[in-house]
C-alpha cells in the first residue's frame, strides 16, 4: 500500500463542524459505546465527516479527535490506514475505485483502469476538468466471483466490461447515477452462477428416515442398529460383572479342577518352555565403581562448582556426582566418552547426559561462568 498523506495545506479548510443533523446523529453513535468505550466510535464519526464534505480534512480530523478526548495522532493513524477515507478533495458526482488484485487483474482489471484514464484523468486522486469524477486503484472489495469490479462510493458494480464502465461512468457525469442498479451488471443473482442454478435442477422425492415421524408409543424408541440385531437368547446377564448369569460358577469349577489335577508330562514340559521364553525384568545393575572408566574424582575444594547450574543436574543428582569426587565444571568438561557413559549407567540416566550435552555446557561454565553460557547458549542456564 502506498504512502497516505493528508491533502496540502492549500486546499485544507480552516475549520469543520457538524450539521445539525449529523451533529445530533454523531452525539447518538457515541452513547451506543460503554463509558470509557467513546473513542470505539472513531470510524462512524470520520466516515460522517466525509460524506458531509466529500473527504477526510485536518480540520475534521482535530474535530473528531477533540470530540472523543483523543490524541490528533491517533486520529490521524485511522484516517490514513484504512482507503475508503478520501485524504484529498475527490469527485463531487463519483469517485470510482478499481480493484487491482488478482483476481480482477486476471479478469480485466487493467483494461477498467484504461477506461478511468480516458474518461476522467491519466493520474489516480485526480479531478476531471470539472471536479465532478476521479478514481484511483485499491486492494481487496471482496467480490471476488464477480471480478472485475469497481465501487463507486458505497455501492458495488460487479462482472464489469471497459464498456459496461464507460455507461456508469457517463451516467455518473450525467447526475444519473442512481440509476445505475448495483452489484452484478450480468445476468447474475448476487454471487450465483452466471444465467441462474447449474445443478439441483430436478425435483428430487424426500427420502424416509428413521428421523420421520412414527406411530405414538409408550415404549422408548429402539436405536435402528439395535433394531437390525437379532435377539440375544443368552442367559441374563449379571449386573454386577456385566457378564452370563452361569459365568461366575463355571470359573470357579474350572479353578477348582486345575487345582486338583496334576499337569501332564506334555503339559509341564510346554510350561518351562514358556516360563524360559519369557524375557528377563531383572534392573541392569550398576558400573562397579572399581571400573577403570569410572571418572577420577578429586578432594572437595574449598570453593566448589554449583553442578545444578548445568541442565539435568538437581540437587540430588549433584549429591551423587560429589560423592564420587565431582565437584568442578572443569572435571565434568574433560570427561571422555567411556567416562560419560560410566556416570550415566550409574546414574541410570539412559543417555541423558549425551542428550543433555553436559560436556559442552560444563566447558561454557568453566570458561566464563553464567556470562559464556548465555554466549553459547543464548540462554541462562538453569
Amino acid at each position: 500500500m502506498s504512502v497516505r498523506r493528508l491533502a496540502e495545506d492549500s486546499v485544507q479548510p480552516a475549520v469543520f463542524a457538524f450539521n445539525e443533523e449529523n451533529a445530533a446523529w454523531a452525539e447518538a453513535t457515541i452513547r451506543k459505546y460503554p463509558e470509557g468505550r467513546q473513542q470505539s466510535a472513531v470510524i462512524p464519526l470520520l466516515m460522517r465527516a466525509q460524506e458531509q464534505d466529500g473527504w477526510i480534512t485536518r480540520a475534521a480530523i482535530e474535530h473528531v479527535a477533540n470530540k472523543l478526548d483523543m490524541p490528533y495522532i491517533r486520529v490521524l493513524e485511522v484516517a490514513t490506514f484504512y482507503t475508503q477515507f478520501q485524504l484529498k478533495p475527490v469527485g463531487t458526482r463519483a469517485h470510482i475505485q478499481v480493484c487491482g488484485t488478482t483476481p480482477c487483474m486476471l479478469r480485466g482489471a487493467e483494461d477498467l483502469m484504461k477506461v478511468c484514464q480516458h474518461k476522467i484523468h491519466h493520474d489516480p486522486f485526480e479531478l476531471n476538468a470539472d471536479g465532478t469524477l476521479s478514481w484511483e486503484e485499491v486492494e481487496c472489495q471482496g467480490a471476488c466471483v464477480n471480478a472485475p469490479m469497481v465501487i463507486i462510493f458505497k455501492d458495488a458494480y460487479e462482472d464489469l466490461t471497459p464498456e459496461r464502465l464507460e455507461e456508469i461512468i457517463d451516467a455518473f457525469e450525467a447526475g444519473k447515477g442512481d440509476q445505475i442498479k448495483p452489484g452484478p451488471q450480468i445476468d447474475r443473482y448476487f454471487s450465483a452462477p452466471e444465467g441462474g442454478p447449474q445443478t439441483l435442477l430436478e425435483d428430487v422425492k424426500p427420502v424416509r428416515t428413521n428421523l420421520d415421524a412414527q406411530p405414538a408409543t409408550d415404549a422408548a424408541p429402539v436405536p435402528p442398529a439395535d433394531a437390525a440385531r437379532p435377539k440375544d437368547t443368552a442367559p441374563e446377564t449379571d449386573q454386577k460383572l456385566k457378564t452370563p448369569a452361569t459365568a461366575p460358577k463355571a470359573a470357579a469349577n474350572n479353578v477348582k479342577a486345575a487345582e486338583i489335577q496334576p499337569l501332564s508330562g506334555t503339559a509341564k514340559s510346554e510350561a518351562a518352555a514358556s516360563d524360559a521364553a519369557k524375557p528377563a525384568t531383572t534392573k541392569a545393575e550398576k558400573p562397579s565403581l572399581e571400573d577403570k572408566n569410572r571418572p577420577k574424582g578429586i578432594d572437595k575444594p574449598a570453593e566448589p562448582d554449583d553442578l545444578k547450574m548445568i541442565s539435568g543436574v538437581g540437587p540430588k543428582i549433584e549429591g551423587i556426582l560429589n560423592e564420587l569426587g565431582i565437584f568442578t565444571f572443569a572435571q565434568v568438561a574433560a570427561w571422555k566418552k567411556a567416562e560419560r557413559e560410566w556416570v550415566d549407567g550409574y546414574l541410570n540416566f539412559k543417555g541423558r547426559i549425551e542428550r543433555d550435552d553436559w560436556v559442552k555446557q560444563a566447558k561454557a561454565l568453566a570458561m566464563g561462568g553464567e556470562a559464556e553460557y548465555i554466549k553459547v547458549f543464548g540462554k541462562k542456564p538453569r
